[in-house]
């Protein structure tokens, strides 16, 4: 068993026992304030380009329609509670049981639809599939500090999405289990400035350093 995986069997274990009760309460809210089932299953891809079923807490109307690339600021899917549990992250709990089972790790890409990913994860970032995609990551935390504030899905795609592929490329190139434990703090730290009412947020280092290794590498071609 490898260090990464007994990080995230502990990880899963111990966080299920603390958060079983938010759950509980959170299954119940979602019945009482729209209509629908509580768990969401949607259908990613992880490691090797498999698709895998991940669990979250519903927190869109039921049948909201075809899948976007992201969910805006203003999203006029979400319901209420679902806005909440989104800001919150707790619409995320359910995929503890999908760390404790080795679907998905604790950090890792962040898994996408698996009409998304193929239009996405493309050429060298086909990359991205060679690791478990995970609970949090340095790309998934600047899209909750940057990219969940776009308004527009053209303006999100054009100017937000590429440098959001560039870190989760980053994250493959360069991870570690003292990297994990970092950003998982690092996650645990910015949700809690989230729900105290911080949205303003500097961009993070692995921006500039994947910008970086993109602006060597074209650099190299023309040598």
């Amino acid at each position: 068993m490898t260090l990464k995986r007994l990080y995230d069997i502990t990880f899963s274990i111990v966080f299920i026992i603390l958060t079983g009760w938010i759950m509980l309460i959170t299954a119940v809210f979602i019945k009482l304030t729209s209509k629908g089932p509580v768990l969401y299953k949607a259908k990613r891809v992880g490691l090797g380009g498999k698709q895998i079923t991940v669990y979250k807490f519903r927190s869109m109307i039921a049948d909201s329609g075809a899948v976007r690339v992201t969910t805006l600021t203003n999203d006029d899917r979400i319901y209420p509670f679902g806005k909440f549990i989104r800001k919150t992250k707790i619409d995320e709990l359910p995929q503890l049981f999908n760390i404790l089972s080795g679907t998905m790790s604790v950090v890792g890409p962040r898994p996408e639809d698996t009409d998304v990913a193929v239009k996405m994860y493309t050429g060298r970032y086909e990359e991205i599939f060679s690791v478990k995609p995970g609970l949090t990551s340095p790309a998934s935390l600047f899209d909750y500090t940057h990219g969940e504030f776009y308004e527009s899905e053209e303006k999100y795609i054009e100017e937000f999405l590429p440098a959001k592929l560039e870190i989760e490329l980053y994250y493959v190139h360069n991870h570690s289990f003292l990297y994990d434990v970092k950003i998982t703090a690092e996650t645990a730290l910015i949700i809690a400035k989230r729900i105290l009412g911080k949205t303003e947020f500097d961009f993070p280092e692995e921006y500039y350093e994947a910008m970086d290794a993109v602006q060597n590498s074209r650099t190299a071609l023309y040598k």
